[in-house]
């Protein structure tokens, strides 16, 4: 698919400025139709692929419903869609580092997908002054979306204390946050919630 504009290009100063401060930004509709449907259609002829999210690293690492209740597939540029998103990740990737001097390498994201009741009680992407997650993203595929259901996505402040936002998780949005700065949770729902969580990293 040819384009003659990188996608999300005329939002990289919004997203700069945004992540400067408050530290995170919402935005609806930035992915054309075309790439958010067919990531829609992808997660779910892929559902019975994904595989259930553990907690911790290496050693500890261990599946826990009382904390973590989401399935997963990491992301592969293959698919047309998801070739797209990465791609168009990327060059945010570049665009932010331009622009704010972060120093990202790479950017990696997999399929997330929670059913009815399952959440993910509140942490952190990544903690001050080490490598790895700079900045994370979601991005939701939940056509036509109940916002009586739940799965709100809540930043907090840094001290995990008050909370600053809650975010619906309708289909084409895409949130951006400092990974370091926002402890968050993920809500339960009465519906199945799915998405695609990401991260921009910087190296050891």
């Amino acid at each position: 698919m040819s384009r003659s504009r990188p996608l999300l290009q005329d939002n990289y100063d919004e997203i700069a400025d945004a992540l400067v401060g408050p530290g995170f930004i919402i935005l609806d509709g930035v992915f054309p139709p075309e790439i958010t449907d067919g990531l829609v259609d992808l997660i779910a002829a892929r559902e019975g692929l994904l595989t259930r999210a553990g907690i911790g690293r290496e050693g500890d690492y261990q599946v826990n419903d009382s904390v973590r209740g989401d399935a997963i597939q990491w992301l592969e540029p293959g698919d047309g869609a998801v070739t797209e998103f990465l791609s168009a990740m990327d060059k945010l990737r570049r665009a932010l580092n331009e622009r704010l001097f972060l120093g990202l390498a790479d950017y990696e994201a997999h399929f997330a997908s929670y059913a009815p009741g399952a959440f993910y009680k509140k942490h952190r992407d990544a903690f001050r002054g080490q490598p790895g997650r700079k900045v994370s993203s979601v991005f939701y595929l939940n056509p036509a979306w109940d916002l009586a259901a739940g799965g709100e996505l809540v930043l907090y402040d840094e001290a995990g204390e008050q909370e600053l936002v809650r975010v619906a998780p309708e289909c084409g949005r895409l949130v951006l946050f400092l990974s370091e700065d926002f402890p968050h949770e993920v809500l339960p729902a009465r519906n199945p919630r799915q998405s695609i969580a990401g991260w921009f990293r910087i190296s050891p």
